[in-house]
């Protein structure tokens, strides 16, 4: 048993961060955030006096939740603390830190469950027409956009899995590709025609005029202007950029494609299960939100398009 409670909390809070990443498989945004927000913990205990993880209890993390609500924090941000917290002291308990879980009993307000945003059909073709049109200039960037943004709604990746992949990884003959996903879980995801002819361009035209090595199939499959394996800011830029130019409100990166992909495979009769399974979430539950923007989008259709609506 590792004694944490002698430790000083911010060693705590990252000695847990790196079982986070080291043993559990988080990815490294997970990570990020869950170090954000037990810092922030660490500092109010520290201010209190409270300076090591035996110092953590039920009272102090309600006043720390409490004082977040004050600052106006969002009900999502609260719930994500909370859970932090919870995880962190469950860890404390099962390492034998601590006698006692802190926050078996610690409940955070429920969270603002607001809709995804979710493009029309005719949005994201003429989104991707306009790609097609500049990949069709010769531009081995634009090239790679055209087959990141196809591969992207055809699969409904996350942008960490996407900046992942290696050439291995893409089954040109099978159209699917093996993703790693969240806690190092892997799964097969099928993509479509087009998705297909994209990234063969690029992998032919394109890849070749941005790579500085001979590629092999642990090579990264999407390159930045220099050369090296692309980051997920630049694809947060590219979509960003895309849907700048599309009406409506909400957020604008590569996570709005997954909710597009998943509710248009919803509309078109797809199994819910199925659509979990291609998301590589791990409670149906999480895949059923989408079965709530599809009912939505058929409410609106029908109040426009039905003479008795």
């Amino acid at each position: 048993m590792r004694d944490h409670g002698t430790v000083d909390l911010h060693g705590t809070v990252e000695a847990f961060v790196a079982h986070l990443a080291s043993e559990r498989g988080f990815s490294e945004h997970t990570v990020r955030s869950y170090r954000s927000d037990l810092t922030q913990l660490a500092d109010f205990a520290a201010a209190r006096g409270e300076l090591e993880a035996g110092g953590i209890d039920l009272e102090l993390l309600r006043d720390w939740l409490w004082r977040a609500s004050q600052d106006g924090l969002a009900k999502s941000t609260l719930a994500r603390r909370a859970a932090a917290a919870r995880s962190l002291t469950a860890w404390l308990a099962r390492t034998g830190a601590t006698p006692a879980d802190a926050a078996v009993r610690l409940r955070a307000p429920k969270s603002d469950h607001h809709l995804p945003r979710v493009l029309s059909r005719e949005s994201m073709s003429g989104i991707l027409q306009r790609l097609l049109d500049r990949a069709s200039t010769g531009d081995p960037v634009a090239m790679r956009d055209l087959a990141i943004v196809e591969l992207l709604y055809a699969s409904a990746l996350r942008v960490s899995e996407l900046t992942g992949l290696g050439i291995g990884d893409i089954d040109l003959g099978r159209l699917t590709v093996r993703a790693l996903g969240k806690g190092s879980k892997e799964r097969v995801v099928p993509f479509g025609i087009p998705a297909r002819d994209a990234i063969t361009n690029y992998l032919e035209r394109g890849r070749p005029l941005l790579a500085e090595d001979a590629p092999s199939p642990a090579s990264p499959l999407f390159l930045g202007a220099r050369g090296k394996r692309l980051g997920s800011r630049t694809v947060y830029e590219l979509v960003a950029s895309l849907l700048a130019t599309v009406p409506g409100s909400g957020p604008s990166g590569p996570h709005t494609l997954r909710h597009t992909a998943a509710t248009h495979l919803l509309d078109g009769g797809a199994d819910l299960r199925a659509v979990q399974e291609m998301l590589g979430h791990a409670s149906l539950g999480t895949t059923q939100l989408y079965t709530h923007v599809s009912t939505e989008r058929l409410k609106e259709s029908y109040r426009l398009a039905h003479p008795r609506a």
